[in-house]
């Protein structure tokens, strides 16, 4: 009898440590922010928009460790309009992030839809607005699209080792013709140690179109997208600083393509480069914000664009900020930017916003 009471509480306490080594975290942000925007060709908009700093969004992350230092991990990340309770993709479920991978003492390997390191370099190192808020870096650099994100893809991030990282990703195209169309790839490798946070960040992808019955295919120079940025924290404030060189066909997309200024549609550049300056700093009862940028569009069209952008944020607690933020852009020969946030494109040059993030 004692034999048999043992074996069960053997096999309780064995179930209990496998279970304890496996956990599953529902993580999520709301945000809403109300937004007036002014000098696009429809004229003045307001409006309750979503994501004013952060993309409203649901997710699951979880872990299992597997001995000897090695763990199995996944996240998948759902995004979602708060303004109006939609999907914020059309017939996508974890639009955001969907992967899975291993990790091991030499390093993780995920597969799936993930963030580029071009991305990462721009949101953790680069912009003091965490590309959020109306001074967005994303209003001048072409932060969308698959500089955001990639399906398809194989990632590896290599170990911390004396504050340098390193990471490598790969995106399939998935075309039946060509191993080469559609396909991506970037890295970024970086070293941050006390105060002080650098790293540069490289993408490429291809353009080239497909062929199919009766349609020729379409062949174009790679995209090529260069990055490097820096931080460091004076503990009175802290300095960011940025600079990005964008080379072909689809290299620098303009965040708003629908032509919101009228007139002789813009051209977007593929041969340019953009630069930032920002800080961050301890205000009483929450933290300033602010950046200035410059565009410069070297093909023989010549539009160029500065931004600037300021924005307040005051703690409720850990998770929940209040925060109001103000962006212009002044375009040049026709240049086509316009001033957005986090979640939206936006419709003219300038632009206010003041809403709510939770984390939860």
């Amino acid at each position: 009898m004692n034999k048999k009471l043992l074996s069960v509480l053997s096999l309780a306490l064995g179930a209990n440590a496998a279970f304890a080594q496996s956990s599953v975290t529902i993580y999520g942000i709301a945000d809403a922010a109300i937004v007036h925007e002014r000098g696009g060709a429809g004229g003045n908009v307001n409006k309750i928009t979503n994501g004013g700093v952060s993309a409203s969004r649901i997710g699951f992350r979880g872990n299992e460790e597997l001995g000897d230092g090695m763990s199995a991990f996944f996240t998948l990340e759902n995004g979602y309009r708060i303004d109006n309770g939609e999907v914020d993709v059309a017939g996508t479920l974890f639009n955001r992030q969907a992967f899975v991978g291993l990790k091991t003492r030499a390093g993780a390997l995920s597969i799936g839809r993930q963030y580029t390191p071009w991305h990462q370099t721009l949101g953790q190192v680069a912009d003091p607005f965490v590309t959020g808020y109306a001074g967005t870096s994303k209003n001048l650099f072409p932060d969308s699209g698959t500089n955001v994100r990639t399906s398809n893809t194989i990632q590896y991030t290599a170990p911390v080792m004396q504050g340098f990282t390193a990471d490598l990703a790969y995106s399939f195209g998935e075309q039946a013709s060509s191993s080469k169309t559609g396909r991506q790839m970037g890295g970024s490798i970086g070293y941050a140690s006390g105060k002080l946070a650098v790293r540069y960040a490289y993408n490429k992808k291809n353009t080239d179109v497909a062929g199919s019955p009766g349609v020729a295919p379409i062949s174009r120079d790679d995209s090529t997208n260069h990055l490097i940025a820096a931080n460091y924290n004076f503990t009175v404030l802290k300095l960011h600083a940025a600079y990005g060189r964008d080379k072909g066909f689809n290299s620098a997309p303009i965040q708003n393509p629908n032509n919101p200024f009228g007139g002789v549609r813009p051209t977007p550049s593929t041969n340019s480069n953009a630069m930032l300056l920002g800080l961050s700093a301890p205000v009483p009862d929450g933290t300033l914000i602010a950046s200035v940028m410059r565009k410069d569009d070297r093909t023989n069209v010549d539009q160029d664009a500065r931004a600037w952008g300021v924005a307040y944020v005051y703690a409720l607690s850990k998770r929940s900020t209040l925060y109001t933020s103000y962006g212009a852009v002044v375009n040049k020969n026709g240049a086509g930017y316009t001033v957005g946030s986090n979640g939206e494109t936006g419709s003219g040059d300038r632009a206010f916003n003041a809403g709510m993030r939770h984390a939860f």
